[in-house]
């Protein structure tokens, strides 16, 4: 078996998230615990009490599910889990799929994802920005309503391509919701505004971007270990530089999900898993490319079962 590993972006937090993986686990703690000496604050408990609202501030968010991803990994390597074949991640992910791939220290990883989420918040004032999930619409046309609903000075475009009929749009908040309805009316089965309070991966956060190209020339990055697919351009990066620079452009250009989940089952892959919390990526792998099977991690039991299914008696 071919596998690959993926790590999910922002929306799959929740209150109590590997609550149980880390009472088997106490590699999840302690992953945490190193996290929170960064951060200055207990993203351990925020991660298993909350309270929810403070959990999905955006740079908090972004600690505290690189945290659990990381998590995750630490678990399944230290039963025994192999390397897989090729990594990505989903947005913030991909900061994850790097320091898996040993590309970059998780401290500085940690302080890295807080910085890149209050520059976020910072580059769009709340309210001035949304996002919304378009379902049942081909990527073509969706770009064709973007347009339509782009207005002088006002942005709306593609974010994120995440599976066959599923795209989601990002810009200034009148414009999204001008494109939502202009969606609704040309046939999408459903468009909705997100609760979301940044409109990632769009030109709002070219200043975001920005800053975080400066923060980037101070962290040490090196050459993966395992291959990462990169959410802007879907290839692999060895070149610290290429890295940096893909990092920087993730951050207002759209996120190609569906076609690095293609890119994957072009090097072999027949099997993804996804690590961290929820079950959202494994769900769009089976909508991408049914000759994929995948699956989610995050409890001992998902652990066992993966870690048997590849032969590894833990």
């Amino acid at each position: 078996m071919t596998f690959a590993v993926v790590f999910p972006g922002q929306g799959s937090q929740a209150v109590g998230m590997l609550g149980e993986l880390a009472e088997a686990a106490p590699v999840v703690r302690e992953t945490f615990d190193a996290a929170s000496t960064v951060l200055n604050y207990d993203l351990w408990q925020l991660a298993a009490e909350g309270p929810a609202d403070d959990l999905n501030a955006t740079e908090r968010t972004q600690p505290a599910l690189l945290a659990a991803g990381v998590a995750v990994w630490r678990a399944w390597r230290e039963r025994g889990g192999a390397r897989p074949a090729v990594m990505a991640g989903h947005s913030l992910g991909e900061y994850t799929a790097l320091v898996a791939a040993g590309s970059i220290a998780f401290e500085d990883a940690v302080a890295l994802v807080e910085f890149r989420g209050r520059a976020m918040q910072d580059a769009a004032p709340t309210g001035s920005g949304a996002m919304a999930a378009i379902l049942g619409l081909d990527d073509d046309r969706v770009r064709a309503v973007c347009r339509e609903a782009a207005g002088v000075g006002d942005i709306v475009a593609a974010a994120n391509f995440n599976s066959p009929g599923q795209v989601v749009i990002s810009g200034h908040s009148i414009a999204v919701a001008r494109a939502v309805e202009a969606a609704k009316a040309t046939g999408a089965k459903r468009a909705v505004m997100l609760p979301v309070s940044v409109p990632s991966h769009c030109e709002l956060m070219r200043p975001a971007a920005d800053q975080l190209a400066r923060r980037l020339a101070d962290i040490d990055i090196r050459p993966p270990e395992v291959p990462v697919i990169h959410n802007c351009d879907v290839t692999a990066k060895s070149d610290p530089a290429a890295i940096r620079d893909a990092l920087i452009a993730q951050l207002s250009e759209p996120v190609l999900w569906a076609d690095s989940v293609r890119a994957m089952a072009e090097r072999g892959v027949d099997r993804v898993l996804e690590f961290g919390p929820g079950k959202v990526l494994t769900g769009l792998v089976k909508r991408i490319d049914k000759s994929l099977s995948g699956a989610a991690v995050n409890s001992p039991e998902s652990l066992d079962k993966e870690l048997e299914e590849m032969g590894v008696d833990g």
